[in-house]
């Protein structure tokens, strides 16, 4: 495999102004003291009763080889905006802190860190831009991909919506999201060197139009691709071609090619199914499967699996790598303690819970997940703690786990969902309950900080 960091980009400038103005700030002025910082949603959208960790792979990669790109660290000293010193600091930049996560495949919830970040004030803070840029669309996919997977059981979903996300590493975080939370590949090419992850294509409508015949289109592609052949079927008269790929598979099979499959693109995919099912039935081509595509999102999965529509596997594009329906998620990277000191913020509508957090999560008799408790990490609460630790000093404390052993993960945590949050429709909120120590912290730190700026 090639390294993730020849895709990913892994620029300590890749960032907004304000860190950098705050960082020289900090500098000048010897605010360098140890912080901690949590990644964590402030509530969930109407759309999802439960998100899915993901990202963390990401953000690791990051703080591991995180460096000023010379030639943006040389407009940076050419533009007279900075001190030396401060220039010198991105330059000699390691992370030596430490970080704090939920496993990636985990359902969470609202307030609830994903990550922690601890390091000197000026490092925690720079790094706010760049881990909110790798988490939030890891988190947003995974998370849609999940319903969609959980809409269409023991069905073979895959990843076509490349070409439709917001930027090339947006589409490469939604190959890997998508396979963390179910699906069984992706048309992304680097996502089988960077991770591993089966792809899979067939053809676009112009290699058909390009032909004068179709059945030559058909023939020509299959013995060119004579491996895994889909034929995409809906560029004229669909029930047409499948008649034209039933006449031509006994000559192919005759060559040692063998057609894994046909896929409609268009039309009313439940009665368009159901009528090539039955064409290649009729010819005996039982083991060649069905696959549909276009404009696929959960609710229409749901409506196909239901129908009964002889369909093997989805390919989805559009819905899953803008998810489409949820294009944002209200999260945060926040300041939780400084120099020893549990910090929070009081805005209305975005106040934060102070210090360094823990959750616990508690199951029935029969595994399912029953509720959450947030509080601070020192408690000592029922329920398996969530949140571990990953790095120290900077080195990691062992292997991240592979996407394969993610992926099983999230099959697993996603069976331990209540069935109300595994359905697509709004459920009552899963239990997150704050301790009575966490609010007792939370109103201490408000006094203290009302006492400090005469509030």
């Amino acid at each position: 495999m090639i390294t993730e960091t020849a895709a990913i980009p892994n620029d300590l400038l890749l960032t907004d102004l304000y860190q950098l103005n705050m960082m020289q700030a900090y500098l000048d002025h010897d605010v360098t003291k140890p912080a901690v910082f949590e990644f964590f949603v402030r509530r969930l959208p109407k759309t999802r009763n439960f998100l899915l960790s993901a990202g963390l792979e990401q953000v690791v990669s990051f703080l591991q080889t995180a460096k000023p790109d010379p030639r943006t660290l040389q407009w940076l000293k050419d533009s007279g905006r900075f001190g030396s010193d401060f220039i010198d600091y991105l330059d000699n930049f390691v992370f030596r802190g430490d970080l704090h996560a939920i496993p990636e495949g985990t359902p969470v919830f609202a307030n609830e860190p994903l990550i922690r970040v601890t390091a000197p004030l000026p490092v925690a803070q720079l790094l706010e831009t760049r881990l909110i840029n790798l988490l939030h669309p890891s988190v947003l996919v995974a998370s849609k991909a999940a319903r969609m997977k959980l809409a269409a059981p023991g069905k073979a979903l895959v990843d076509f919506g490349f070409r439709r996300a917001h930027g090339a590493e947006a589409g490469l975080l939604a190959a890997r999201s998508s396979y963390l939370a179910g699906f069984a590949a992706t048309a992304t090419v680097p996502a089988a060197p960077l991770w591993g992850i089966p792809i899979s294509g067939t053809m676009a409508h112009s290699f058909i139009e390009a032909h004068t015949e179709e059945v030559q289109a058909f023939l020509n592609f299959a013995r060119s691709r004579p491996d895994d052949v889909v034929l995409l079927i809906d560029t004229y008269d669909t029930e047409r071609a499948a008649r034209r790929v039933a006449a031509i598979a006994p000559q192919l099979r005759s060559e040692g090619i063998a057609i894994k499959g046909v896929r409609i693109d268009s039309g009313d995919l439940d009665e368009m199914s159901r009528k090539v099912r039955a064409i290649l039935d009729e010819a005996g081509l039982s083991e060649v499967q069905v696959l549909v595509s276009g404009g696929l999102d959960e609710w229409k999965l749901r409506e196909l699996v239901a129908s009964g529509a002889p369909i093997h596997g989805f390919g989805i594009g559009t819905a899953l790598t803008t998810s489409e329906d949820t294009p944002a998620l209200d999260c945060a990277y926040k300041l939780q303690e400084y120099d020893g000191e549990a910090k929070r913020k009081l805005s209305s509508g975005k106040a934060t819970y102070p210090g360094r957090k823990q959750v616990w999560r508690t199951y029935t008799s029969d595994g399912c997940m029953s509720g959450d408790t947030l509080s601070l990490e020192d408690d000592d609460l029922p329920g398996t703690p969530l949140i571990e630790k990953v790095m120290e000093e900077g080195r990691l404390l062992e292997p991240l786990p592979t996407l394969e052993s993610i992926r099983a993960r999230a099959a697993e945590q996603l069976e331990r969902l209540p069935e109300s949050l595994r359905a697509l429709e709004q459920a009552p909120e899963y239990s997150v309950r704050v301790s009575s120590r966490l609010e007792r912290e939370a109103e201490a730190a408000a006094r203290r900080i009302a006492a400090q700026t005469g509030g």
